[in-house]
């Protein structure tokens, strides 16, 4: 699949969104690509992650890696979804108290090769949030793979990232936004934002 194909998919979907989005980073875009209207499809989710597995192997080789990690929830089905293209187990991370952690009986070994999976890459954050949980266990990330790069390519990760598509949308500090947001309502559409309930 190339660029055009990809980007097909998610027009497709109607996951490309404009706006004024928070995101899970906190900073403000036009730009919100909601990747869960993409995986919605079995067929879509199918046939992105088939192309990106197959894109994990050709730089990495069949036997680079354990297990996948996912951070919770953006990240859940994709990485599920790779873990069944790539034939791993699948694990996700959830945050408790803040912090990111494996719950559900969920381990990992020392010295385990993790191919971390995420839906979208923009600042890293969470992707090295999940790090940290990983090498609690002993674990190594090896490597990234996300449907979607929305950095630029500025990422900064430590760690080499295999995208299906990168994006350079631009992002804003709260303080520091563009005429055409400062007078529009922002959304948070993120599951970072999610509310606990009893």
């Amino acid at each position: 699949m190339n660029d055009t194909a990809i980007t097909q998919e998610f027009l497709d979907a109607q996951a490309m969104l404009k706006g004024h989005f928070i995101l899970s980073s906190g900073l403000h875009s036009d730009t919100y690509l909601q990747c869960a209207r993409v995986l919605m499809d079995p067929a879509r989710a199918d046939r992105l992650c088939k192309e990106l597995a197959a894109r994990v192997e050709a730089t990495f080789g069949k036997q680079a890696f354990d297990v996948v990690v996912a951070p919770a929830m953006g990240g859940v089905i994709v990485g599920y979804e790779m873990a069944r293209q790539l034939a791993l187990p699948s694990l996700f991370c959830e945050r408790q108290d803040g912090q990111f952690t494996l719950r559900r009986g969920f381990t990992l070994e020392p010295g385990q090769r993790v191919l971390l999976v995420e839906d979208v890459v923009t600042t890293g954050k969470s992707s090295l949030e999940t790090v940290v949980c990983v090498e609690s266990f002993g674990a190594k990330v090896v490597a990234e793979a996300s449907l979607i790069d929305r950095s630029g390519g500025t990422h900064g990760l430590p760690f080499p990232l295999v995208s299906l598509l990168t994006l350079d949308v631009p992002t804003y500090q709260p303080d520091a936004l563009p005429a055409h947001l400062q007078d529009v309502p922002a959304v948070k559409p993120g599951s970072r934002w999610l509310q606990k309930t009893a």
